[in-house]
This record gives C-alpha cells, structure tokens and sequence, in this order.
C-alpha cells in the first residue's frame, strides 16, 4: 500500500476504465442505431482477489461501468458484459513464469503447475479459451447475459461467487 502512488493508480484508472469508456461511447451511437450490438469488457480476475489494490480498484471499476452501460443500452438491444480471465497462458507467459521461477528458486513448469493447481480445472486458461467465450458473448445466442461478470479463470479454488 505504501509503495503504490495515487499516479500509478490515475494512470491505471485512465488508461483501462476510461479508455473502455470512451470506446463505448464511440461504438454506441451506431449500434443503437443498428438496433442490436455487444461490447465485452475485459477486466482480470483481480476484480474478486484481494491481493493488488490497483488491479482490485481498476477491475472493479470496469465490472461496474459495465452493469451501468448494460442497464443504458439494453432498451436499444445493446448488451455490455465484463469477462474476468485469471492468469492466461499468452505469449508473454514463458517470460513471467521465468522471472517469477527466478525469484522463488524453482522452475518455470513448477510456477506453471503451482498457478495452474490453484484453479478447477487444475491447469491455466489459454487466450484462446478466453476469446472462445468472449465470441459466444458477441453473439446473437448471448442475449440472456448483460451487465453480467463471466469468470474465465478455469475456477478459482474455494471461491463462492453468485
């Protein structure tokens, strides 16, 4: 707490909160217009984690801008969902598992295995995985989920959310 900067945190905000923001509000208009559309969100997993104060506000924020865009644009057919990826396997993942197996004195495929045990599905998520469900909530078949929060973190062990 004492090391994080009310400017790390601005600039955090303005950069994920704002920037999604300003983009719904430059694709609204023609979606409204279209009678039909869906923007998706993606705000990590720290949204429901209590272990980084920056992610947790930033995340957050993005969860809640999201219902309240969702509640505006529905009436026009517009749906807004947040997806929360936890640790997603991407091309900078080798790095981070290197530098974080680094500091622990392990390896990156203990780190791996470690992070990946944490989760239901006893593996980490890919890119992929995530765009999968992000797809499905771009489309039609999506209609039922807005102002809505989907979990894409392969389950985090012991949390109950509803």
């Amino acid at each position: 707490m004492a090391a994080l900067t009310d400017a790390e945190i601005r600039e955090q905000f303005e950069t994920k909160v704002l920037g999604y923001l300003r983009c719904a509000r430059a694709v609204a208009p023609h979606m409204i217009d279209g009678g039909w559309g869906r923007i998706v969100n993606i705000a990590g997993l720290n949204a429901r984690q209590a272990n980084s104060i920056a992610g947790s506000i930033r995340n957050v924020s993005v969860a809640a801008m999201t219902k309240n865009l969702a509640d505006e644009l529905g009436p026009a057919g517009v749906g807004v969902t947040v997806v929360h990826p936890g640790i997603t396997v991407t091309e900078r993942t080798p790095t981070l598992l290197a530098d974080l197996a680094a500091r622990e004195g392990s390896t990156a495929d203990q780190i791996a295995d470690q992070l990946g045990a944490a989760t239901s599905i006893g593996r980490l998520v890919t890119a992929a995985e995530v765009a999968d469900v992000v797809v499905f909530l771009c489309s039609p078949r999506s209609v039922a989920v807005t102002g809505d929060a989907v979990a894409v973190g392969g389950g985090a062990r012991g949390a109950i959310y509803y």
